[in-house]
């Protein structure tokens, strides 16, 4: 091997850096040169400046990475006029979800449905801006208790009046989970004839394992009589079991 020349001073005994992101990384000096010696007089001299340097630039891009902003969560529709003959009273049929009750009064919409196969039931409330109604949901798994026995998030539905009058009136929109409204589309089909009962889809005492306390306070149990009170009245059989 040839003799080892002398390094100058103020020389760099740093050379090209190859990187697993981009390759070959520059020499020290054209890092330098990108930062002038006038900003760093003293730390240029030293290998802390290209450490420093290179720490840098190896970061740009998990910064980029770390800021990017999340998928959205909130649909992105708009309330316009809810057309004539519109109401958000009333049954609205989907193949998946079943017969959707939907009780409106004024701008707030509650409603309860069940699916189609019977393995669930579900319960909206929200508010109608027009032909847009914004929702929470939560939905129970009939005859399950604890953990997983119920689902719930967010939703909207968007109403439209064909404009031919002898064609059924839909809702369309979208259901999340947690704090979500989209991804997943629901769409209905008003009933005709058929008036709202959103106490209707609820299992009965065979299947009532888990239900909840909140927005069903005023369901009777089964068994009560047309006169008021019920067969057992003041026993635990005659009261819905409480969620855990």
């Amino acid at each position: 091997m040839g003799k080892r020349l002398p390094v100058p001073a103020g020389s760099y005994r740093v050379a090209a850096m190859t990187s697993r992101v981009s390759g070959s990384l520059p020499p020290a000096r054209f890092l330098a040169a990108k930062f002038p010696a006038a900003k760093f007089p003293a730390a240029r001299r030293s290998g802390l400046f290209c450490a420093a340097l290179l720490g840098a630039v190896l970061g740009l891009g998990s910064l980029e990475l770390a800021c990017k902003p999340p998928p959205p969560t909130t649909a992105n529709v708009k309330a316009g006029d809810l057309a004539a003959g519109g109401d958000w009273s009333g049954v609205f049929y989907s193949p998946l979800y079943g017969h959707l009750h939907l009780v409106s009064q004024g701008t707030v919409v509650s409603g309860k449905w069940r699916t189609t196969n019977g393995d669930k039931w579900g319960e909206l409330h929200g508010e109608a801006t027009g032909d847009l109604l914004k929702y929470k949901w939560v939905e129970h798994r009939i005859g399950m208790i604890g953990p997983g026995s119920t689902t719930e998030g967010h939703g909207y539905f968007k109403y439209f009046v064909p404009a031919d009058e002898n064609a059924n009136h839909e809702i369309k929109g979208e259901w999340g989970l947690d704090n979500s409204e989209i991804g997943n589309p629901w769409q209905a089909v008003r009933q005709r004839n058929m008036l709202p009962d959103p106490n209707s889809v609820q299992p009965d005492e065979t299947e009532r394992v888990n239900m909840p306390d909140e927005w069903d306070s005023a369901a009777k149990p089964k068994g009560a009589k047309e006169g008021g009170g019920t067969e057992a009245e003041g026993s635990d059989d005659a009261k819905g079991d409480k969620p855990e």
